[in-house]
């Protein structure tokens, strides 16, 4: 089984093979993590395939100073950005949040903590989804969003507390 890091060298060689197995392993946390950010699952749908197009076409930007995933999520978290920059300027139109698709099959998150989730300023929402659904540590998700690792643990901090006022 060959290493991400590996399938990226491939893929920069023009590989379609290896895109295909890197796409596979890593579809649904970059969905998941396009929804958490745009909260569309059209929009998702979208910055998942501007993130592979992106590594298709830069794959060999790729130097290895950090995990392969954060690297995707990295690229997936500006091509979110992106997409809702166009969106304010009126050049898209937002769908609804209602009847979020889960494509990795998991269990689905209950009504409440979803509404409560979507209560949160998008600094702190976005936190905690790297660090408990992708499971980055703190320095790895500073890292991604260009802020301090105490900026991290203040966000998770507030959005601890935010969501324990929502469940209440």
């Amino acid at each position: 089984m060959r290493s991400d890091a590996q399938l990226l060298i491939r893929i920069a060689d023009g590989d379609r093979g290896a895109f295909r197995l890197l796409f596979e392993r890593h579809s649904d946390r970059i969905y998941r993590f396009a929804l958490s950010l745009t909260r569309s699952p059209h929009l998702a749908e979208e910055v998942l395939q501007e993130t592979m197009m992106a590594v298709w076409k830069g794959a060999n930007r790729f130097k290895g100073r950090s995990k392969v995933t954060t690297w995707l999520l990295g690229i997936a978290k500006n091509q979110a950005y992106n997409l809702l920059r166009k969106e304010e300027r009126g050049k898209r139109l937002p769908e609804a949040i209602n009847d979020i698709p889960d494509p990795s099959g998991e269990a689905q998150m209950s009504v409440q903590v979803e509404r409560a989730l979507g209560t949160l300023p998008e600094a702190q929402r976005e936190v905690l989804h790297l660090v408990f659904y992708e499971n980055l540590t703190v320095r790895e998700t500073a890292q991604l969003l260009g802020v301090p690792e105490g900026t991290v643990k203040s966000r998770m901090h507030h959005a601890r507390r935010n969501l324990a006022k929502e469940l209440a």
